[in-house]
C-alpha cells in the first residue's frame, strides 16, 4: 500500500465540525473530495468552499435508507472517478432532542432514539463501507476506511445509551472488516474521540456545564475537529496500513481502558 498516490476520498456527514476538518485536510494534502451531506447542504457548500485544489464534489442523501446509502458511494465515484479512502463520519449525536435515559424516556422516546441512531450511526457506515469496498475489489485497488466511533462506546452512556452501543457496534463492525479486507489491501481503522469543540458543543462550553467538560481531561481542555482530522488522515495513509483494526483513543487522557 505504499505506492498509493493522493485520490479520490469521501467523508460523510462533512457539513461541520470533524468531517469539515477531515475534508480540508484530505484536500490540503492533493486528494480530491467528495463532501457529503444529510440535509445541511448549505454547510456542505461552505465546507467545499474551504477546500484547496479542485475536482472535489458535493453528495447528499440520507444514509439511514440503505439504498441511498449505496447510491451516495456510487455517486462519489462517479464525480470523483474513483474513492481511494472511505471515512465514515456521518452521526446522529446526542442532543437534548435525542435524550432516552432508561427508567425515564418513554416509550416512543426510546424507540424512536434507538431506530434512528443504528440506521445512521451503524447501518449507515456498514453499508457505505460493503459499497466502497466492493469498488475497492472490483478494481483490484488498495484504500482504507476509517470509522469516527467515541469515547461513549467504552465509557458508556447513560443519557443515549443507543448512542454508546451503535458506537461500539461501529468498532466492532471495523474490527471485522479488517480481517475481511486485509487480503485486498483495504485497512480499516477506527478513531475513539472524547468531547471535541465542534459548532454544536459551543452553548455547553461557553455556558456553565464548560469548566467541568474542560476538567475531564488532565490537559484542562477538550479536543478540536483538527486534531481528530490529523489522526483519521494518519491512518487512511498508506503509511498506517499496519494500523488495521486498531481504535484509537483520541480523548486526551480522559478516559483510559484497559
Amino acid at each position: 500500500m505504499m505506492d498509493r498516490r493522493p485520490g479520490g476520498v469521501l467523508v460523510t456527514g462533512a457539513s461541520r465540525g470533524i468531517g469539515r476538518a477531515t475534508a480540508v485536510a484530505f484536500a490540503a494534502l492533493g486528494h480530491r473530495v467528495a463532501v457529503h451531506c444529510g440535509s445541511r447542504r448549505d454547510e456542505a457548500q461552505e465546507t467545499l468552499s474551504l477546500l484547496a485544489g479542485d475536482g472535489h464534489a458535493l453528495v447528499a442523501g440520507d444514509l439511514a435508507d440503505q439504498e441511498t446509502a449505496r447510491a451516495v458511494v456510487a455517486e462519489a465515484v462517479a464525480l470523483l472517478g474513483e474513492v481511494d479512502v472511505l471515512v465514515n463520519n456521518a452521526a446522529v449525536a446526542p442532543a437534548p432532542g435525542n435524550l432516552h435515559r432508561i427508567g425515564e424516556a418513554s416509550w416512543d422516546e426510546w424507540t424512536s432514539a434507538w431506530r434512528t441512531m443504528v440506521d445512521v450511526n451503524l447501518l449507515g457506515a456498514v453499508n457505505t463501507t460493503w459499497a466502497v469496498a466492493r469498488h475497492l475489489v472490483e478494481r483490484g485497488a488498495p484504500g482504507s476506511i476509517v470509522n469516527v466511533g467515541s469515547r461513549g462506546a467504552f465509557r458508556g452512556e447513560p443519557d443515549f445509551p443507543a448512542y454508546g452501543a451503535t458506537k461500539a457496534a461501529l468498532h466492532a463492525f471495523g474490527q471485522s472488516a479488517a480481517v475481511a479486507l486485509a487480503p485486498h489491501r483495504i485497512s480499516v481503522t477506527s478513531v475513539a474521540p472524547g468531547f471535541i469543540a465542534t459548532e454544536r458543543q459551543a452553548a455547553k462550553l461557553s455556558g456553565a456545564e464548560g469548566d467541568a467538560v474542560r476538567d475531564q481531561s488532565p490537559f484542562g481542555r477538550v479536543g478540536t475537529p483538527e486534531e481528530v482530522a490529523a489522526a483519521v488522515v494518519h491512518l487512511a495513509s498508506p503509511a498506517a496500513a499496519w494500523s488495521s483494526g486498531a481504535v484509537v483513543d483520541l480523548n486526551g487522557a480522559s478516559y483510559l481502558r484497559s
